[in-house]
């Protein structure tokens, strides 16, 4: 089990061995948990080299007699992460993310509760071949759609898109909806990786796109985060346009649920007028897994015809 954790001037650090110390229920999973401390930082410090090492060392466990996979970690980045690790990971083996809203120092913490639901669906054999999925809240979702969708609630993590994929129900997993496993992108260098940087920019109304400005020079790629179904303002069509010669620009809906638009609305700086400029269809993919898809891809030399066929097939 890879661990890296966020924490809170309200709570003291903890280690992995501690959280399950915490949880009760671990032992009748039949199957021990071997912890490894990763980081102590706060998810939204992660940096993609450290996930990187991550799936690494975990392919490396899994190889040998380790049945599964699981990483806790805070929730700001967790669909974030743990759709980076569902891109790389090549196992059968399931990879499980999870983590707590609420931490030990207050009423009702809910770590233990989804550190066992983890360890259960880590366990069964019916996740093989799943692919990377997150537990938490009793609900198992597939890493490629699962989105943070409140700042508090302890059901925060859902999939606009397609709902829950399973439950964890009395220490058992059950499976209602597989998703279709796509094949793992090659692992990218994590030096390359990190000079790699993809900018998000998010479209709003009476948008200026002074933000837009030098966006090609610093950066290798650009995610926009459009209006509704790929809208920008038509002041900004031309600029994007212009970035769109330079470097790859994908274009993804700031909504978070339901795709991009392509062939409905053709005023300028619409999801047609867009296309036709260049930019590239995210289609379902939000903005923030556009924006990880698109550095990795760029990380290990990808084209834009290469990028857009991934695109499609993971949109």
């Amino acid at each position: 089990m890879a661990t890296s954790r966020g924490s809170s001037d309200a709570a003291p650090r903890l280690r992995g061995r501690d959280f399950l110390d915490m949880t009760p229920g671990l032992t009748e999973i039949g199957h021990e948990i071997d912890v490894h401390d990763v980081v102590p930082v706060p998810s939204a410090s992660l940096q993609l080299s450290t996930v990187l090492d991550i799936v690494g060392r975990a392919s490396e466990l899994v190889s040998g007699d380790h049945a599964g996979a699981i990483l806790t970690q805070g929730t700001d980045t967790l669909e974030e992460v743990a759709y980076l690790v569902d891109l790389l990971w090549a196992c059968d083996e399931p990879f499980v993310v999870t983590g707590a809203m609420r931490n030990p120092t207050l009423a009702g913490p809910d770590g233990a509760a989804n550190l066992l639901a983890a360890a259960v669906v880590a366990a069964d054999p019916a996740a093989r071949g799943l692919g990377v999925v997150v537990a938490f809240s009793d609900e198992v979702h597939a890493a490629r759609w699962v989105r943070k969708q409140h700042s508090t609630s302890l059901a925060t993590f859902g999939s606009p898109n397609q709902g829950p994929i399973g439950h964890v129900i009395e220490s058992r997993f059950t499976v209602f909806n597989a998703p279709r496993r796509l094949p793992p992108l090659a692992c990218p260098d994590p030096d390359v990786a990190a000079a790699t940087r993809v900018a998000l920019y998010t479209a709003s109304f009476d948008d200026d796109g002074l933000l837009l400005d030098g966006v090609e020079e610093s950066h290798d790629g650009l995610v926009v985060a459009a209006l509704g179904g790929g809208h920008v303002a038509a002041s900004i069509a031309d600029r994007l346009a212009a970035i769109a010669q330079r470097i790859p620009v994908v274009l993804a809906s700031r909504t978070g649920a339901g795709p991009v638009l392509r062939e409905t609305y053709g005023a300028v700086g619409s999801e047609i007028d867009l296309q036709r400029r260049g930019l590239l269809n995210a289609g379902y993919l939000d903005a923030y897994k556009a924006r990880i898809l698109l550095r990795v891809l760029l990380s290990t030399g990808a084209d834009r015809e290469q990028i857009t066929a991934e695109l499609d097939r993971r949109s």
